[in-house]
């Protein structure tokens, strides 16, 4: 695997594709950096591993598996063959990477079983736990990933790390909190030193998924409790909450809908520390087949929205809240040069001069139909 992180780079320059992409408006000051990529490969779904930040260190999680076509409506994903789980690693505030591969180093694979095939061959996989308490997830070098599974049909696990993803512990089995299945991706806010509320999705009654629910420990991951669902089961799916908090009491999350009349993100907010949720005006009406977005503060109290479109032009976007999401900017096109539908779960980390990077995954005509996982570093124009 050494070869790899030699041989990417050689990659990218020689094809002449390092830099990636159209301009974005001027006011954004955006420049598109390569993560990760490689020819034949597939490199995938950020969103649903987790990006972490300590000032101008910052790590991304990623699937690395195998390209191959399966027609308009599907992940070009080779499901015969390995899903990796990879992390990449920028220690100058993203402008560069490089890549680890946990289960190389011979470490517990802190994701869990793949959702698209197995592990790496020859790498055991190692059986959940019940967490014994004792994480500290206060701790300055503390990560954690939240995820699910499809070798035990809805169940999700989480592990963590405190020395900045180096290492795992885990994977730890979170319950079922008595829905028929579970299907968790990493959002997380730490309330303090043995406490942490989660936002997750579960199925609904009939099997299908999803509706968001809201879940805590407050004895250091040993036990977690439901706290609330945040709607009744919809007509489609509501699924992968990006939520920040905005006060003792106060959580805003953006939610992934999808039904038969469309795509967007809606929203909702708790007053009570996430015991009752109201729906409020939705940041996106329209995001095409269909994406998650994710959320940050920045420096000024602003909120932050990225998010992918899924219709042409195949576009990562980007809107700003300066009333604790009441209202939002127009969308900022951080990207159009998309070349199909299959891109977005986008993660950003604000760094502390401010500048905002957004990793995601993606494809541009430049590149082939290899998608791999790309950053836009960019400055939000100042509040007027």
């Amino acid at each position: 695997m050494t070869s790899l992180r030699l041989l990417a780079p050689v990659f990218l320059l020689a094809l002449g594709f390092a830099g990636l992409g159209t301009a974005a408006p001027a006011d954004l000051d955006a420049t598109h950096v390569v993560v990760y990529w490689e020819k034949g490969r597939f490199g995938g779904w950020p969103a649903n591993h987790g990006m972490w930040c300590w000032g101008n260190e910052i790590l991304v999680g990623f699937s690395r598996g195998w390209y191959k076509d399966l027609g308009p409506k599907r992940h070009h994903f080779d499901r015969e063959k390995p899903e990796e789980h990879w992390l990449a690693r920028s220690l100058d505030g993203g402008e560069t990477w490089a890549l680890e591969h946990p289960a190389e180093k011979g470490q517990l694979i802190p994701w869990g079983e793949s959702l698209h095939g197995v592990e790496t061959p020859g790498v055991a996989i190692p059986e959940l736990q019940d967490c014994p308490g004792g994480v500290p997830f206060t701790h300055p070098d503390f990560a954690m990933t939240l995820r699910m599974s499809s070798v035990d049909a809805g169940v999700s696990r989480f592990c963590y790390s405190t020395d900045r993803g180096h290492e795992w512990k885990g994977p730890f089995r979170l319950p079922d909190f008595g829905f028929k299945g579970t299907a968790a991706r990493t959002d997380y806010l730490v309330d303090g030193p043995e406490a942490c509320t989660a936002l997750l999705t579960a199925s609904k009654a009939d099997g299908k998924e999803g509706v968001p629910f809201c879940a805590r420990t407050t004895d250091g991951g040993k036990t977690w409790e439901m706290v609330s669902r945040l709607m009744d089961d919809p007509k489609g799916y509501a699924i992968m909450p990006a939520s920040v908090r905005l006060g003792p009491e106060e959580i805003y999350t953006v939610i992934r809908e999808r039904d038969e009349t469309g795509a967007w993100l809606s929203a909702h907010r708790s007053l009570d520390n996430g015991k009752t949720w109201t729906r409020e005006k939705n940041p996106v009406d329209d995001c095409g087949e269909g994406n998650p977005g994710d959320l940050v503060a920045l420096a000024d109290g602003r909120l932050c929205l990225t998010y992918a479109v899924r219709k042409a032009p195949f576009r990562m976007c980007a809107k700003v809240s300066a009333d604790r999401g009441a209202t939002w900017s127009p969308e900022w096109v951080l990207r159009d040069d998309g070349a199909n539908r299959d891109i977005g779960y986008s993660q950003s980390v604000v760094r502390p001069d401010g500048r905002v990077v957004t990793a995601y995954y993606f494809n541009t005509a430049e590149m082939g139909p290899e998608r791999g996982i790309l950053a836009t570093l960019w400055t939000p124009p100042p509040a007027e």
